[in-house]
Parts: structure tokens; C-alpha cells; sequence
């Protein structure tokens, strides 16, 4: 799913909600998520999973064409782990992982996610 996908399906959805807003928030969402990962900070989306920034050491490599030893330096590279709610939807029958949340025809307002029992949802953006 391109960025592009991802706002005309919310804009589907959420059809009280003008185009323009869904753009703005979608991208003011993957910069603020870019910036924390640029500050090395974690970003954990409860049921969803954690993205966070690990840095690979120094190493000595080859040049595959010439086979030469070369220099490879320290690089900072992300990392995803899936969240347990979403590992556990992967993997089941394909009628179980289906949205818990039905597509909502167009004309009809978005309503909001259901949660289990006790359950919360947040978005935190540790450093």
C-alpha cells in the first residue's frame, strides 16, 4: 500500500472528513514518526508493533566484481517488530484476520476501533 492508497482508503472511510485533512494529518503522522527514528527514538504502536533504529558496527567487506577487501562503515539502519496482535492476525485463517473493523460504506461515518475489555490504545514515542 502506497502513502497515496493508504489516505484514499481513509478518505473512504472517514467520508466527514475533507481530503485535504486526511493528507495533512497522514503526512504531519510520517514525519513525526520520521523525526523520532532520526533522533534515535523508539516508536511502539501498541498491537501494532515497534519500530526503532539499530546501528550496525564497522566491518571489513569484498568488493564482489574485484574481490578486495573494503572499509564498510557504521551504518544506522530500522528495525520493525511485529506487535502481538498483529503476528497473531497474520497468522490466522484467513476469515479471523480480516479488519475487526468492516469497511464502512461510502456516506456513513467512520466508527471508532473496538477494544478489548481493559484494554487502551496509545501511540508513544519513546526516546
Amino acid at each position: 500500500m502506497t502513502r497515496s492508497e493508504l489516505i484514499e482508503r481513509i478518505v473512504e472511510r472517514a467520508t466527514h472528513v475533507p481530503r485535504r485533512e486526511v493528507e495533512a494529518i497522514v503526512h504531519a503522522v510520517f514525519e513525526e514518526m520520521s523525526q523520532a527514528l532520526i533522533a534515535g527514538r523508539r516508536i511502539e504502536l501498541r498491537g501494532f508493533g515497534v519500530f526503532c533504529v539499530r546501528t550496525r558496527r564497522a566491518r571489513t567487506g569484498r568488493n564482489p566484481k574485484t574481490g578486495q577487501r573494503v572499509s564498510v562503515p557504521a551504518r544506522r539502519t530500522l528495525s520493525f517488530a511485529a506487535g502481538k496482535d498483529l503476528r497473531e492476525r497474520l497468522n490466522a485463517p484467513p476469515a479471523m484476520a480480516a479488519s475487526p473493523v468492516p469497511d464502512t460504506p461510502p456516506g456513513e461515518a467512520l466508527s471508532p476501533l473496538p477494544l478489548a475489555a481493559g484494554a487502551s490504545f496509545s501511540v508513544p514515542v519513546t526516546g
